[in-house]
């Protein structure tokens, strides 16, 4: 790995926090612009430093720095949104498997974007639909996080893949 990618690290980690402060507060789990920089991070650097990037900030995370929407610390793992924060360690993985090694173009950086979405809401739904049928114990948890944990966030995330569909071909190291 270039000394480069190995700077940007951390830096995504930091990005992805600073991302959970720009966040409109929605039940059960809040709107951010960590999935942006967490599927920006998968433009930037790449599959194997984009996941360690995502993995660094969840470390911290559960480490108690107040990283995540909701704070920090070992307990947010019983939190229903710790799926999503999971699922950021695979996104940057399929963003770069989708964009390849060639020239990114905007739809394939839209098509990447939707995909590493996808990776998101593959591992965060079931851990919501869970959290809400143990936890939670609601009869009606698949519908809940069908609702609240999908169909609320795909205008916003969307909008942040077409975003990112426009700055990745710009960005890309």
């Amino acid at each position: 790995m270039k000394m480069q990618t190995l700077a940007l690290i951390p830096l995504f980690a930091a990005l992805t926090a600073a991302g959970a402060l720009i966040r409109l507060p929605l039940w059960p789990v809040p709107v951010t612009m960590q999935t942006f920089c967490v599927l920006l991070s998968g433009v930037v650097l790449g599959a194997r430093a984009g996941s360690l990037s995502q993995l660094v900030y969840l470390v911290v995370g559960l480490m108690g720095l107040p990283v995540f929407s909701g704070g920090g610390g070992p307990a947010y793992v019983m939190t229903p949104s710790f799926g999503y924060l999971l699922g950021f360690i695979l996104a940057p993985a399929v963003v770069a498997s989708v964009i390849g090694k060639s020239d990114i173009s905007v739809l394939k950086g839209f098509i990447a974007a939707l995909a590493g979405t996808a990776a998101i809401y593959a591992v965060g739904f079931p851990y919501l639909a869970f959290y809400l049928k143990v936890v939670a114990q609601k009869p009606d948890a698949l519908r809940l996080a069908v609702q609240a944990g999908v169909l609320v966030f795909l205008p916003g995330d969307i909008l942040k893949c077409l975003l990112l569909a426009v700055a990745a071909p710009r960005l890309r190291l």
